[in-house]
């Protein structure tokens, strides 16, 4: 294992623990974190746990074998409303949430404070192939934190030993992912039956200054110099947003004819504003309506 550390402020590590079932993955987001950051006046606990929301969606997506993309939302009742994350295979990442801006939020300074007041809160993990069929999975946010309720999602409905720890600041986010992945029966007598518990047992002890502290590479030797790990090339991640003029063209299609009109009779435009990016795209009269097969003159 090299000790070289990162070039970038935004990546994933993968790791192996050779001659076992035991794979891994640390992430760090600093770039696109404050670029997600900056779109809105986040309160400080909210803006802790959109992080540590970034971060489990970007751990779960190096867990997908296709092209597309996660997104988790937590969702529920109060002040506030929902946190969303999103991550591609080409680890590109967007955030964003939504919240009262009347309530007392503001002076909440933890992730776990602004987890708490989501009232009959439950996280929705989508999963979206580019082909095949769209997955959603539903997990109540019983957990003190997010890498809490993520691990009881895996014990739960997907069956696959996973640990997570997660950290985040003001200027960035990093997480660590462990799983044990399923043997056939006939590679069991050659598994080290104690490795999993002790994998899990020294990720424990990690902290969360040092999960945002230190490279991936002294990282994984402070924790597992004792095994023998080998890593696979470095991911660089980044801010990505999915909004496009097309897609706008799409949605006004959708709305329909109609609801164009009633805009464009009280506006000389049609605007439409992206949450995740703040780009603003705009239509004019001619070319609103002949998305609809008029032609102004």
């Amino acid at each position: 294992m090299t000790d070289a550390a990162s070039l970038h402020h935004d990546y994933r590590q993968r790791f192996y623990i050779e001659h076992s079932p035991v794979r891994g993955d640390i992430v760090r987001l600093q770039d696109a974190l404050q670029t997600i950051l900056a779109q809105r006046d986040y309160p400080p606990a909210v803006a802790l746990m959109l992080g540590e929301m970034l971060i489990a969606a970007t751990l779960l997506a190096t867990t997908l074998k296709f092209k597309g993309r996660l997104s988790l939302q937590a969702q529920g009742s109060g002040a506030l409303k929902w946190v969303m994350a999103e991550c591609t295979d080409a680890g590109e990442v967007r955030g964003l949430a939504e919240w009262d801006t009347d309530s007392d939020l503001h002076t909440l300074t933890t992730s776990e404070e602004a987890l708490a007041s989501l009232t009959d809160a439950v996280l929705f993990i989508n999963i979206e192939p580019e082909h095949g069929e769209r997955y959603q999975g539903i997990v109540p946010l019983t957990g003190k934190n997010i890498a809490e309720c993520i691990t009881e999602y895996y014990d739960l409905s997907a069956q696959i030993p996973t640990r997570l720890a997660i950290a985040s600041d003001m200027s960035q986010a990093a997480g660590l992912l462990i799983q044990l992945l399923p043997r056939q029966e006939d590679e069991q007598d050659s598994v080290d039956q104690d490795l999993w518990p002790r994998i899990t047992l020294l990720a424990e002890t990690l902290t969360a200054n040092e999960l945002l502290s230190l490279p991936a590479t002294e990282i994984l030797h402070r924790l597992y110099h004792e095994e023998e790990v080998r890593l696979a090339p470095e991911d660089v991640l980044k801010f990505g947003c999915t909004c496009s003029r097309e897609r706008c063209i799409n949605a006004l299609i959708q709305v329909g004819q109609a609801t164009v009109e009633d805009i464009l009779a009280t506006e000389d435009e049609v605007r439409m504003d992206c949450q995740f990016c703040n780009t603003e795209y705009r239509f004019g009269p001619v070319e609103a309506m002949a998305l609809f097969g008029h032609h102004l003159s």
